[in-house]
This record gives structure tokens, C-alpha cells and sequence, in this order.
């Protein structure tokens, strides 16, 4: 499935429809739920990988980059090892509109994301950035604000230390397996990972129950138990 194809739905009928309803009524706590309904217990990233600003948010495919640690004297008989950051600025320029640059694989010893980076990835008009590891140049990145989730500030050089060796090839961040094109959405409140298989599903429902939670909430705001607004609603 491209980036610009999703199945047809009564509430959208392209990405950028979807993505926008996304990022105007869901968050992650919602399509979480709606995802652990229906089998799915193991779709957020780990709890250390956060946004560089509380108010920052994603919503986009995954494009995935394979990252690994190196010796940086050592020659090697792969010639992607013997290039420098690897295949790294061949994946930042394949970046496609709505794509998430998704990376994993090397050590928490040094940034996986910059601010020439996200300049790159906002021109090609990406959605974001997410690493499983650190960021660096963050005012930089601030200032472009573009959205990036890592484990933080930490302006240790990749160039030496690490290289891409592939990408848009399945990942896997601890229990969370990520396959290039399945739909990312991070908030404030963490990372979740939507399942091509499974997204037409995942969005409907939580559409339904974002805005069944909204009535709830207004329900109560008029005096109404959260006992008889599970009991009538099921919703809390």
C-alpha cells in the first residue's frame, strides 16, 4: 500500500484525510484502547522514547531505517559499511510525503537525528521522526519544528559511531514490530504502531469512541455518575 492509499472508509478515502482527522480528534490513549479490543496488546514503543516538545504530534507511515554500531577505523568487505553514515542519506532523501523516518538497531550511545535532517525530511514534506535513541541539534530542530521523538538530548556524533545498513525492511523496538507503511501516531503521551492489516478497523473505531467520549464528558460535566456512564455508555 502507497502513501497515498487507504481503504475506503465512511469517514476518509486518502491519507491526508485521514491524517488530518487523526491529528483533529485522536490521540494515542484512544487508538491504543481500540487496538487492545481487538488482540493487539504490544503497539507502543517504549515510554523513553518521547517528544523533544510536549506539544508536538505525528501521524504518518512508517518509512523504517535499519541502523548498526561501528568501529570507525575498521575497514569492512560491505561496501554500505565503508561509506559514511552508510546508506543513512540515501533513506533521507527517499523520504516520501506523510512518511515517518522510523530508526533502530544501534546502541543508546549517540544521535540518531539532527536538525540538517529534519530540514531534509521537511522539504520532502515527512511527517516526523522517530528514533530508538537520541536526538542532538535540538533548538535547531525546534526552530524548524518538526516533529521528533527520541530518548532525548544527546549531541554525540553518529559518524563515527553508527551506520544505516538498510531500510524500508520490518523493524522491531522491544515487543513492537514495525513493517515499512504501517501507520505511526505519537503524542504527548507516547508512540503507537497501527497495523496496515488492521488499520481501516483501528481508525474507524476510534473515531466512534473519541467522539463517544466527548458526549460522555459532557454527560458528566451535567451531573451524570461515571457509574451510570459506563452502565449507559460503556465508554470511560
Amino acid at each position: 500500500m502507497t502513501t497515498e492509499q487507504v481503504a475506503p472508509s465512511n469517514f476518509w478515502d486518502n491519507d491526508d484525510t485521514l491524517f488530518d482527522i487523526v491529528r483533529k480528534e485522536l490521540y494515542t490513549a484512544v487508538i491504543g484502547d481500540v487496538m487492545d479490543k481487538l488482540g493487539y496488546l504490544h503497539q507502543f514503543l517504549p515510554p523513553k522514547i518521547k517528544a523533544l516538545r510536549e506539544d508536538m504530534f505525528i501521524v504518518g507511515r512508517a518509512m523504517t531505517v535499519l541502523e548498526t554500531d561501528v568501529v570507525s577505523e575498521s575497514s569492512s568487505n560491505n561496501q554500505v559499511l565503508n561509506k559514511s553514515f552508510g546508506l543513512m542519506l540515501e533513506a533521507l532523501d527517499d523520504l516520501k510525503k506523510n512518511e515517518v523516518y522510523v530508526c533502530t538497531g544501534s546502541s543508546p550511545t549517540y544521535a540518531l537525528w539532527g536538525e540538517l535532517m529534519s530540514t531534509r525530511a521537511a522539504m520532502l514534506g515527512a511527517a516526523g521522526a522517530i528514533v530508538n535513541g537520541y536526538s542532538r541539534d535540538t533548538r535547531g530542530i525546534l526552530d524548524i519544528n518538526f516533529p521528533t521523538f527520541s530518548y532525548g538530548r544527546y549531541a554525540q556524533d553518529q559518524a563515527p559511531r553508527g551506520k544505516v545498513i538498510d531500510f524500508r525492511v520490518p523493524l522491531q523496538i522491544d515487543a513492537v514490530r514495525i513493517n515499512p507503511g504501517d501507520i505511526i501516531v505519537g503524542d504527548i503521551d507516547g508512540v503507537c504502531v497501527v497495523p496496515q492489516a488492521i488499520e481501516q478497523r483501528v481508525f474507524e473505531l476510534a473515531i466512534e469512541k473519541a467522539r463517544g467520549e466527548k458526549m460522555v464528558q459532557r454527560k458528566i460535566q451535567e451531573g451524570m455518575s461515571a457509574c451510570e456512564a459506563f452502565e449507559k455508555y460503556g465508554i470511560m
